[in-house]
């Protein structure tokens, strides 16, 4: 393949998107729509180009330009492809987890919470979760469990962030999200949403209660780590639901949490 060059000095310009640049560099604030992104491993960069994201360049270790790697590269002939022995690629943070494999991609303009939430049931709200390792691992769940779509506050990580995507097993390509003002609970009202806290407080649902399951539209609330939702926001939603607990256990993390909620209000 003529797009492919090796590199051999980990200090090449090709490799900083892929080593020296930071998530927020990538991201471009300032100019959106040069925004990029990390895609890792084979798996997870399939599922953004099913999803129509365009790949910018790909890297990643030699001997798997004709084994894991090469389903990919059949589908990204028109960019380039670096390539570089192992104990070059091994100086990137992280790389043992990436199968041999990175892809920088064009980020996507986001919809509007109006655009996501159009014939949806069930939706999920992260509000200032801020781990991408949980917003991964929540968006997967989320997925997997019968959610319709994401939104998340600003003070949330980035679905896109390599950790959270790569968390995901890349059901970030394959779930509708996007991002909300602080101010989302009149917007989803407005919109037809019952919307449910997630919260550890004595007055609250139990998650399994029919009058749950026969609303025709749910939106699900998970606040963020530590603190969980504000008691605002608490008390302006239309349910407060607690999981029941064992052994005297408090609380689960909201990944955890998470998956038991969407499991239970996703049917």
């Amino acid at each position: 393949m003529k797009n492919i060059i090796e590199i051999t000095d980990f200090l090449a310009p090709e490799l900083d998107v892929y080593a020296r640049l930071s998530e927020v560099q990538l991201l471009n604030r300032e100019f959106p729509d040069k925004g990029l992104f990390i895609a890792e491993s084979p798996k997870v960069i399939e599922r953004a180009l099913n999803a129509e994201y365009e790949p910018v360049s790909c890297l990643m270790e030699k001997r798997h330009i004709d084994g894991e790697g090469r389903q990919v590269l059949d589908r990204i002939k028109n960019v380039p492809i670096f390539c570089a022995e192992f104990d070059v690629l091994t100086q990137l943070t992280g790389f043992k987890l990436t199968r041999g494999m990175l892809c920088a991609m064009k980020r996507k303009p986001l919809p509007s919470v109006k655009e996501i939430c159009k014939n949806k049931r069930r939706i999920v709200i992260l509000d200032n979760v801020m781990n991408p390792t949980n917003v991964g691992a929540i968006i997967r769940s989320a997925a997997a469990l019968g959610m319709d779509a994401v939104i998340l506050t600003p003070g949330c990580s980035d679905p896109l962030y390599r950790r959270a995507a790569r968390v995901s097993m890349g059901t970030v390509f394959q779930i509708e999200w996007t991002f909300s003002d602080e101010n989302y609970l009149n917007e989803l009202k407005s919109l037809g949403f019952k919307t449910v806290a997630m919260a550890l407080k004595d007055n609250s649902v139990s998650i399994s209660d029919p009058v749950l399951s026969n609303e025709s539209k749910l939106a699900v609330i998970m606040g963020t780590e530590g603190d969980g939702l504000s008691d605002n926001t608490i008390a302006e939603c239309d349910y407060t639901v607690k999981i029941p607990m064992h052994h005297d256990v408090d609380s689960l993390n909201v990944a955890a949490a998470s998956a038991v909620a969407f499991y239970e209000l996703g049917k």
